[in-house]
């Protein structure tokens, strides 16, 4: 089965890796970011129909996916926030780009947060779904934060910790553990998708993953510090689920945002954490309003 009808498979060379993506349609450039532990596929259900009104590139993450995954390091500053919004940019640029539209998941929204900040004259808008700030997220980290998002902690260890645990599990097992902590069930996920997911749950996956993560305990904290003065002028649309951690452990999102950004919209949607296979409708009706 197709994925993405319609659309075109490439990697594109960045300063400082290969970025797999899919792309396709027509109309004003919008770039979709997926979150962890997914791929580019997780926009499945979106695509295609955002491509009726939108040339879309659905990429994935630095160290995600089929991209690339280079040597981590000493600081993880490779694969920092700064790092993999720093690749996308360039992605958009060879596709003909220098402004476009941008909307993300989970570490996709944090990458978004982080190309707002640093290209403000690139992104025209972004949309940014299930997160609050990476500094909100550690400091709101108490004990209950700590063991339902043990993922934080644990992927931020020394390298090599985490990775060997992620290596000995069965990719398929771990996928459902990881996927149910945060959402009611599976049936959103078509079975050619999780194949996709599964596939790409893998040695080279775990350790870009890994290493995001140790970036966003480390340098990504002391980015966003050094930019707590500074709010984006673009505007920027909020959603995230009603029964994600965001939306459980959070009170006001969109008090939040409005905290880093001047032009804040959106709201809570009937789901858990992963919205955009949720709640595509949904989405679909926000993301015609905003980016249209």
């Amino acid at each position: 089965m197709d994925i993405m009808p319609g659309f075109t498979l490439a990697d594109i060379e960045t300063t400082g890796a290969r970025i797999r993506l899919r792309h396709g349609g027509s109309g004003p450039p919008l770039l979709l970011l997926h979150g962890n532990p997914l791929t580019h596929v997780a926009w499945h259900k979106l695509a295609p129909r955002l491509a009726k009104r939108f040339h879309v590139v659905a990429a994935d993450l630095r160290g995600y996916g089929d991209s690339s995954a280079p040597p981590e390091e000493s600081d993880s500053s490779n694969y920092s926030f700064r790092a993999m919004a720093q690749d996308q940019v360039e992605v958009m640029a060879k596709l003909g780009y220098d402004t476009f539209f941008v909307a993300g998941h989970d570490r996709g929204g944090r990458t978004t947060h982080r190309m707002c900040l640093d290209h403000p004259g690139k992104v025209l808008k972004a949309a940014i779904i299930d997160i609050v700030p990476t500094l909100d997220m550690w400091a709101a980290m108490d004990k209950e934060a700590a063991i339902s998002g043990w993922h934080w902690p644990f992927m931020a260890q020394p390298q090599g910790f985490p990775e060997t645990f992620f290596n000995a599990v069965d990719p398929d097992w771990f996928m459902r553990k990881k996927l149910l902590k945060l959402t009611a069930n599976l049936n959103h996920i078509p079975p050619e998708i999780w194949s996709e997911y599964v596939r790409c749950f893998n040695e080279k996956t775990i350790r870009g993953s890994c290493a995001d993560y140790r970036a966003a305990a480390t340098i990504d904290c002391e980015l966003d510090t050094a930019d707590l003065h500074r709010k984006l002028a673009m505007p920027i649309l909020v959603l995230w689920g009603a029964n994600s951690s965001v939306g459980k452990r959070f009170a006001d999102p969109i008090a939040i945002w409005r905290e880093r950004a001047e032009d804040v919209r959106g709201e809570a949607l009937p789901t858990g954490h992963y919205v955009n296979e949720e709640a595509p409708e949904q989405m679909l009706d926000w993301f015609l309003r905003f980016f249209g």
